[in-house]
């Protein structure tokens, strides 16, 4: 089992996840992080710390799609190991339907 980034991420991007983990298992991209599944011990300290719940353990149903993500953009995007501000419109879109379809940016983080 490993702990997966999921769509609720994606424009809200807050980084407490990124403050609690052991082993700096997050990678940053434009808009969202993910999870670099082969690096992530499966503690699950940073699943309580996400204000937008977007951390789900990979043993939940429906998130093959959000694994494969998590995989694929870990090996392309910057590793990150400190928390910085979300953008300043997260709350707006925390709990946004359909945000993969719309808002998702393959492009890596800064």
């Amino acid at each position: 089992m490993t702990y997966v980034v999921t769509e609720n991420c994606i424009k809200c991007k807050y980084m407490d996840c990124v403050e609690v983990c052991p082993v700096d298992c997050f990678y940053e991209g434009e808009n969202m992080l993910v999870i670099h599944p082969d690096e992530c011990i499966d503690c699950g300290v940073c699943e309580p710390e996400c204000p937008a719940e977007a951390i789900k353990a990979d043993s939940e149903d429906g998130l093959e799609k959000w694994l494969e993500l998590n995989a694929k953009y870990a090996s392309d995007w910057p590793n990150i190991t400190e928390k910085k501000d979300p953008p300043a419109d997260a709350k707006d879109f925390d709990g946004k339907p359909d945000k993969f379809e719309k808002y998702f940016s393959a492009e890596p983080g800064q």
